[in-house]
């Protein structure tokens, strides 16, 4: 029997899999102070249990996640048949010295090798001292893979 739409044991599904190992940005969704959503695309690491994020300290989000930390959180693959991971959780933040190590992990991902160099000294430039190091703890997940597991209203629907 599959594995129902809303477990976290869903991550280990090879979809999830896949794309937790993608270049797809992750489409980030939280509330701002003034209760309105905000969506932004961002770089993301898996490290087995928990997705992690990482930003500058100054960020106007980091402030709004640290009032409001439930989030949503979505990998969507680009080509037919569609394969998206949904992941709804609870994001805590903390300030490390230095750059984050997933966030140079997910820049080289990212950009390859050779590609982050460039980037990632730019970044340190910017932001030396300390960085913001986001985790995002999965408290449900689903799959969409749109040949076994398909929204709701298509399944209501067949």
């Amino acid at each position: 029997m599959a594995t129902r739409q809303g477990s976290v044991a869903l991550l280990n599904d090879p979809v999830a899999q896949k794309l937790l190992q993608s270049a797809i940005p992750a489409r980030l969704a939280y509330s701002w102070t003034d209760g309105t959503p905000r969506v932004v695309p961002v770089w993301f690491h898996w490290n087995g249990a928990q997705i992690v994020l990482a930003g500058p300290p100054t960020a106007p989000k980091m402030k709004v996640l640290e009032q409001n930390s439930k989030v949503a959180l979505t990998i969507d693959d680009k080509e037919w048949p569609y394969k998206i991971l949904l992941v709804r959780g609870t994001v805590q933040i903390e300030l490390v010295k230095g750059m984050v190590p997933e966030y140079i992990a997910s820049a080289k991902r990212y950009l390859g090798e050779e590609g982050s160099v460039g980037f990632l000294d730019m970044y340190r430039k910017m932001y030396p001292d300390e960085n913001a190091r986001i985790t995002v703890q999965p408290e449900w997940v689903g799959i969409i893979d749109m040949e076994t597991r398909f929204p709701s209203a298509f399944e209501a629907a067949m």
